[in-house]
């Protein structure tokens, strides 16, 4: 078993867009060959498109691209520039007139980051594939993690970075890879050493204290957060996998999430994977769904280790001064 970049799989290209300025941005994965997919939406508010199409007794059975993008519902409409851009290309499921690209997505919400007014957009999303390369797949402060942060049960003020993370595996001709941008509610968790990376800061923002013993603390209180929660991402493998079987995968690569992200797909976040495989090599969807976890949870770990202060939040470089 190796390390590999998560573009080193068969047919996945990754692009990136963003706006600095307003603190957001969107990553598109491009299988300009069409990928076999699935889908599993665990959080409580979720925002979402094209996810019905991956049941498997409806019609389309591969997609061309998703699209994980900031700006809450707003940022759906990059998923819009991606059609456009693989149209151009004549990518897409074929209806004779034309040909019509699948794009499936999730959004995060950022909007309280940086300048609400700005959001992921046909725009963003267009460029975001015309950047799309099997080359480079950077980590931090980019695409869908521009304006990340986590955990915010007591607000931004007392939040941390989030960001964008890959990680990806080979085993033989076996290719498993996952991308995530970490936008939680709650607190980021190292699972080898079961300690907290990055999370709720105390009021003088020095000291991790942990949300599930605030939250436990104050399990009378109702609350209503809407201040910017959401982990969105893509599992890819280049096995030879159906519909449903990529279904399947995408509910046992949540255990990346369960491992890492405490609490973990909580009623504020809208908590999403969606499966892709290429369809290069025959492989057990067993082996497959236990390093697809593996591989989330390093992703959902390099997302907060290689994300920067920015926006008046700390990140993980800056432990020193929170522990």
């Amino acid at each position: 078993m190796k390390e590999i970049k998560f573009t080193d799989i068969d047919g996945i290209k990754v692009g990136h867009a963003q706006d600095f300025e307003g603190a957001t941005g969107c990553t598109v994965i491009i299988c300009e060959e069409g990928a076999t997919a699935g889908v599993d939406v665990r959080g409580g508010s979720p925002g979402t498109r094209e996810t019905d199409l991956l049941d498997p007794q409806n019609l389309v059975d591969k997609i061309h691209a998703v699209m994980l993008s900031g700006g809450s519902a707003f940022g759906l409409d990059a998923a819009s520039g991606a059609m456009k851009y693989l149209e151009e290309k004549d990518i897409g499921f074929d209806v004779q007139v034309t040909k019509v690209p699948i794009v499936c997505s999730a959004v995060l919400f950022d909007l309280v980051v940086g300048d609400y007014r700005i959001r992921p957009d046909f725009k963003m999303g267009y460029e975001a594939c015309v950047n799309a390369t099997n080359k480079e797949c950077p980590n931090g402060n980019i695409g869908a993690g521009t304006g990340a942060t986590v955990g915010k049960f007591l607000g931004i003020e007392r939040a941390m970075k989030g960001g964008l993370g890959s990680y990806a595996i080979q085993v033989g001709d076996l290719k498993v890879g996952a991308i995530v941008a970490v936008n939680a509610l709650g607190d980021i968790i190292d699972p080898e050493m079961g300690e907290i990376l990055v999370g709720l800061l105390d009021e003088d923002g020095k000291t991790l204290i942990g949300t599930e013993d605030t939250m436990v603390k104050k399990y009378d209180e109702k609350k209503n957060i809407f201040s910017g929660n959401t982990t969105i991402g893509v599992v890819a493998t280049n096995g030879i996998f159906t519909k449903s079987q990529m279904n399947k995968l995408a509910s046992m690569s949540h255990n990346g999430y369960a491992r890492t992200i405490r609490p973990a797909h909580s009623i504020f976040d809208g908590d999403t994977i969606f499966t892709m495989a290429t369809g290069k090599v025959e492989a057990d969807i067993n082996v497959v769904g236990f390093l697809a976890a593996r591989t989330m949870e390093r992703a959902v770990v390099n997302a907060v280790k290689s994300a920067e202060s920015a926006y008046g939040v700390k990140a993980y470089g800056e432990l020193g001064s929170v522990k």
